[in-house]
């Protein structure tokens, strides 16, 4: 879920995410979004913002599939730990938003050239895909909410519900937030094995660029 550091320039840059989102060429994109630097590796913002993103969502989600087991329905902790999942996910949908626009305005390196073009299309739709989950998850459970007489309260402190308590439509996009949690969990696993795929059988740098660096350049 990357970015790269370098200022966004007229000349070609690609769009990709985390290990290599792209569907351009170093020379062309078939995503339409912004050029692409020329730069090896992600900026040291991109990699922060992914690596802790990236941990934070799975344990996000993890906290809500486990919901039930941590405090069952009906117990005193049941309402206290709902809305620390709320309020974490209000935090997590505004440092998305963050993500997004660092991404938007610094574009990630270019893939290797040797790659195939299937490859790069796959890995662009993956990371749209990826984008789409990181958006709806928060927002659809956010959306319920409102239209529940519980709301959010934020780190307790109550935000009014600014819709009616309706059990329908609360139904219906609490439906959507745990789907998209389900789709998201099966994007990660693909995104994890194809940049484990990168480091350890193609030995390319497309997982390199995302990875920390391990020691400083000497100057």
């Amino acid at each position: 879920m990357p970015s790269n550091s370098s200022p966004r320039s007229a000349a070609a840059m690609t769009p990709a995410s985390a290990h290599g989102p792209s569907g351009r060429s170093p020379a062309a994109s078939a995503s339409g979004t912004r050029p692409a630097s020329s730069g090896a590796r992600y900026g040291a913002v991109a990699i922060l913002l992914h690596w802790i993103l990236g941990l934070a969502l799975l344990a996000q989600i993890a906290f809500g599939f486990l919901l039930d087991d941590i405090a069952p329905r009906g117990t005193a902790a049941r309402s206290v730990t709902i809305n620390l999942h709320k309020s974490i996910g209000l935090v997590l949908g505004v440092v998305i938003l963050a993500r997004l626009c660092w991404r938007w305005l610094h574009a990630p390196p270019a893939l290797p050239v040797a790659m195939p073009a299937w490859q790069r299309r796959a890995a662009l739709i993956g990371h749209r895909a990826l984008y789409v989950c990181m958006l709806a998850m928060p927002l659809s459970g956010y959306i319920a909410s409102n239209f529940s007489r519980h709301g959010v309260k934020l780190f307790g402190v109550p935000l009014a519900p600014w819709g009616p308590d309706e059990p329908s439509v609360y139904a219906f996009f609490n439906g959507v937030h745990v789907g998209t949690a389900f789709l998201f969990c099966v994007l990660i696993a693909g995104h994890v094995v194809f940049a484990l795929k990168h480091a350890l059988i193609d030995h390319d740098e497309v997982f390199a660029r995302m990875w920390p660096p391990l020691q400083r350049k000497s100057r």
